[in-house]
């Protein structure tokens, strides 16, 4: 028994809701760190801050994803995850800039923190139990298409995001100036229209998309899969990391210096640029000119992230010409060296070129370990390795947010361009690691074309 092929348009409509997360996280992505730094974040403390959100990841992943494997209800397996998740995500959203509403309980800085880890896990509980439902619905031979459709939305949704600061300044004259301690209204508007988008975009997959049922998943699987027993406790997590795949246990190291690379990006962008290319003090994050920094790092966060997202449809192709594992490590060689120019570039506009390349990166990181490992795990196991997975995209942002702070501080003397360099390092050795990855479902691919 087969899996029904997809058209287009379906497989568009059930990695629609994935626009809204995307658009929700590059809100985070580009601004939390400026963001707590208004409300009295220090540079070399902005690691600490973002090392809960990975934290609560690491707990999160697995345990949704269990469960979203023993999951049947109305609305499916994986369904009530990603709209529950996406819920809560947006109410951080709506919270994080608006932490100083709750300052007669605790300091601004620290309910900023709460709200980034709400987010970050809202976010965790909506992401995997989507990458799983694409994994569920899709034969071997259409999950790089579904994948790669998948990571186009998250593109567009993460341009809309980045760039809607910038553009509520440039484009229609909302000031990014407020008063010492305070958000400026370009943050707070782009902040609630990224929570509308996000519930809306969920909804429409929710009410388009159908699941198979287990049943139904369990006759899919081929001799040639794995055959895992029904677990029915909590706790067997544990025995399922242990027996992990072989090929999982290749794209672990890989995910583990991709993420810790790309955490880097996502802290230290802000100070990093507007220290090294616009020259403010390291101290400064309250005057217009850093506020200028940040929205220009949102919308240099909007380049990378157009370019994964139109690169994203030629990645199907590309990959069947030259397989999955050369396409993913000549991609990461690209970024790595992108992250690596940005050191010797002086001029903010030229910041594009750097960012093009870290989006041909972004795209594959978002794809083709997906595509790699879904292959290679059972269909009724497939939302609690999802979730295990993303122990090496959480594990190595909580190493960067332990050291990258100190770095900074004590090596870098606070320039935190320095970090992305060492991001761009990270990519490169990601790179090589690629290829001791076995594609085991590669060959299905090849067999189809």
């Amino acid at each position: 028994m087969n899996k029904r092929k997809l058209s287009f348009w379906e497989i568009w409509n059930m990695s629609f809701g994935f626009l809204g997360i995307q658009m929700g996280f590059a809100l985070q992505n580009a601004n939390a760190s400026r963001i707590l730094q208004i409300f009295g974040a220090d540079v070399h403390e902005l690691s600490w801050f973002w090392i809960v959100a990975p934290l609560t990841g690491l707990i999160v992943q697995p345990i949704i994803g269990y469960y979203s494997d023993k999951t049947w209800t109305r609305l499916g397996r994986r369904r009530p995850y990603f709209l529950t998740g996406s819920v809560l995500a947006s109410l951080g959203l709506l919270l994080m800039p608006n932490a100083d509403m709750f300052t007669a309980f605790l300091p601004a800085l620290w309910v900023g923190a709460g709200m980034l880890m709400i987010m970050d896990a809202s976010f965790n509980v909506a992401m995997e139990p989507f990458r799983a439902l694409v994994a569920d619905n899709l034969p071997s031979d259409q999950r790089t298409l579904g994948f790669s459709v998948q990571t186009a939305l998250i593109g567009f949704g993460a341009v809309i995001g980045s760039w809607l600061p910038y553009a509520f300044v440039n484009w229609f004259g909302i000031s990014n100036v407020a008063e010492t301690g305070k958000i400026p209204l370009h943050l707070l508007l782009s902040f609630i229209i990224g929570a509308i988008v996000l519930v809306g975009s969920i909804l429409l997959t929710v009410f388009t998309t159908k699941e198979y049922t287990p049943e139904e998943l369990k006759a899919f699987e081929t001799d040639t899969e794995e055959k895992v027993e029904e677990q029915s406790s909590l706790l067997n997590i544990f025995s399922d990391f242990r027996k992990m795949p072989l090929t999982m246990k290749q794209l672990s190291w890989v995910q583990f210096f991709s993420w810790f690379g790309l955490f880097g990006m996502w802290v230290f962008s802000t100070p990093a640029i507007a220290h090294h290319i616009y020259g403010l003090p390291i101290e400064d994050h309250t005057s217009k000119a850093y506020q200028d920094a940040g929205d220009w790092v949102g919308f240099l966060f909007g380049v990378y992230n157009a370019v994964s997202a139109i690169f994203a449809f030629f990645l199907p192709a590309i990959a069947l010409k030259i397989g999955r594992k050369l396409t993913h490590s000549l991609c990461l060689v690209i970024g790595g060296l992108s992250f690596i120019s940005m050191y010797f570039v002086s001029n903010e506009t030229l910041l594009i070129l750097p960012m093009i390349g870290i989006g041909f990166a972004w795209a594959s990181i978002l794809a083709m370990p997906y595509a790699i490992l879904a292959g290679a795990i059972p269909s009724r196991k497939m939302g609690v390795y999802m979730g295990i997975f993303n122990f090496f995209i959480v594990l190595p942002q909580i190493v960067n947010a332990l050291i990258g702070g100190p770095l900074v501080k004590y090596f870098y003397g606070g320039n935190a361009m320095y970090a992305l360099v060492i991001s761009g390092i990270s990519f490169i050795v990601a790179a090589l690691l690629v290829t001791r990855v076995k594609d085991v479902d590669d060959k299905v691919i090849v067999n189809k074309t």
